[in-house]
């Protein structure tokens, strides 16, 4: 079960240009900032700003998602397998936590976070 949303991100081809719209044109707080990744405050969500990872130009276009299950990432995602969601690659772990992607019904992206071990 999911108890909320961690993150909304939004892939973007030039982060600078991107940083500039999210924080001088809609006026939200930067925070954390990366050349991969930068982080925004829209009054208590964070919207990521995420590089694009050498796809093409707009190949995968729209914003994902981000859950935290309320008990562990492995038990969620098997609990979903389980009700027949699609997940597209597994568990991934990364020095900031992990993330397991899955489809929406509709073919959105969405995912699950579990913050680092």
């Amino acid at each position: 079960m999911a108890s909320g949303v961690a993150s909304v991100w939004v892939p973007v081809d030039d982060m600078e240009r991107a940083r500039a719209f999210y924080r001088d044109t809609l006026g939200l707080s930067e925070g954390k900032v990366t050349d991969e990744w930068s982080e925004f405050d829209a009054g208590g969500l964070m919207i990521g700003l995420n590089a694009r990872e050498g796809t093409a130009r707009h190949a995968d276009g729209g914003a994902v998602i981000t859950f935290e299950p309320d008990g562990g990432l492995d038990a969620e995602v098997e609990r979903l397998r389980g009700a027949g969601v699609e997940f597209t690659g597994g568990i991934s772990d990364h020095p900031w936590g992990r993330l397991a992607p899955f489809k929406d019904s509709e073919g959105n992206d969405l995912q699950f976070y579990g913050p680092p071990a």
